[in-house]
């Protein structure tokens, strides 16, 4: 008895096949016409399947120190991806027991210590320059800055306010918006005015946009830009008719428009 095994291409499946019509459908109650035969070989085929996974064998074969360097790559990405995760957070615990002692001088108004640390603990500068990768590192930033435009060191409130960054839309938009008061302090209300008007649109919202406008016009009208204040007064009016900030809003606009 033949040994070979049977398969598609063997004679007796070919023998088979002849016998059969080329047109039976898989449902006996379905016209003939509309079967449509499998085009896809690897499911009529089975030879064809063994084809490819030898194939696929030899590929892997030729290619395996380029396979098992992928390989080695995806680990160690995930491997340190895992890593650094763990680090960072190891980080961020360290900077926040740092900076207890920071913000409780900065709600005590001991600015200074609050920056520069009190001898017993560094100060939020030394926070946010070692920890700046951190959350802990990136609020200092937002203290220090706060700090700093209280004592009137305003290119220094500038600096930490810049490396500051909040998912928190609120204090985003007051970040930005204590930003512009650094730079109208530095005598530059234009970029204070631009920097007003962006934490007005920050997600903007009936509570605080208005006031952030308001300062917007009035930067704007320091910077000889009436044009532009008029545009920041009204969207006061139009866009909050409710707000507090409609009545001046309505006195500063009459009087450029006399």
């Amino acid at each position: 008895m033949s040994k070979i095994p049977y398969t598609g291409k063997s004679q007796q499946a070919r023998q088979g096949q002849a016998n059969q019509p080329t047109n039976v459908p898989a449902d006996p109650l379905a016209p003939a016409e509309e079967f449509v035969p499998s085009e896809n070989p690897l499911l009529e085929d089975p030879d064809a399947l063994a084809a490819r996974l030898a194939e696929s064998e030899d590929f892997v074969r030729n290619n395996r120190s380029l396979l098992l360097g992928i390989l080695a790559v995806v680990v160690l990405a995930v491997v340190g991806g895992f890593g650094y995760y763990t680090w960072r957070n190891q980080q961020d615990s360290k900077a926040q027991a740092i900076m207890f002692r920071a913000v409780n001088n900065w709600e005590a108004d001991s600015l200074s210590k609050a920056i520069k640390g009190d001898g017993k603990a560094p100060g939020l500068t030394t926070v946010a320059n070692e920890y700046g990768s951190t959350k802990a590192g990136n609020l200092a930033n937002f203290y220090a800055g706060v700090a700093s435009l209280k004592q009137g060191k305003f290119k220094e409130a500038l600096d930490f306010l810049e490396d500051f960054s909040s998912d928190d839309y609120l204090v985003q938009s007051r970040a930005y918006s204590l930003m512009g008061d650094a730079q109208l302090e530095l005598n530059k209300p234009k970029e204070a005015a631009d920097l007003y008007a962006k934490a007005a649109d920050h997600n903007a919202n009936e509570f605080f946009s208005p006031g952030y406008l308001l300062k917007e016009g009035t930067a704007r009208e320091l910077a000889k830009d009436d044009e532009g204040a008029v545009k920041a007064y009204d969207r006061i009016i139009t866009d909050y008719p409710t707000a507090q900030e409609v009545a001046e809003a309505r006195q500063y606009k009459a009087k450029l428009e006399k």
